[in-house]
């Protein structure tokens, strides 16, 4: 897959079979989201720190 057409998440964390819990990386600006998803339903959330601002990783290519 050429740099272009690489996926822009990636998948740091996930745990879980009936209830998955998965922490996905912007490759982009680094920002963490949460996803959680059980059955039919499921959410997503930006990763805060304790002061409340985004958790950003950077990401190695």
């Amino acid at each position: 897959m050429s740099k272009q057409q690489e996926e822009r998440f990636v998948l740091t964390y996930k745990e879980g079979k009936m209830t998955q819990r998965m922490v996905l990386v912007d490759r982009k600006t680094g920002v963490n989201y949460l996803y959680v998803g059980s059955g039919y339903g499921g959410g997503l959330s930006v990763l805060l720190d304790a002061e409340g601002a985004p958790i950003v990783t950077e990401i190695e290519e």
